[in-house]
């Protein structure tokens, strides 16, 4: 499944943007997992990506396909 991801698209802004929006969708996992992809996270981008996950986790986001 290839992904287009523009190339001012960062982790920062990808999780900011699903945060605003309360939800996360396939799509927005798929880019997840291609910046994931492109690099190795430090421990800043780490702490995005836990935070999100506890989000999602304490059921503050909606999942939706």
């Amino acid at each position: 499944m290839d992904v287009e991801l523009s190339s001012q698209t960062t982790l920062e802004q990808l999780v900011a943007n699903i945060l605003e929006a309360r939800r996360i969708t396939r799509r927005d996992q798929q880019r997840l997992m291609a910046l994931f992809g492109q690099n190795n996270l430090n421990s800043q981008e780490q702490g995005l990506v836990n935070h999100l996950y506890e989000t999602l986790r304490r059921g503050l986001l909606r999942v939706v396909d």
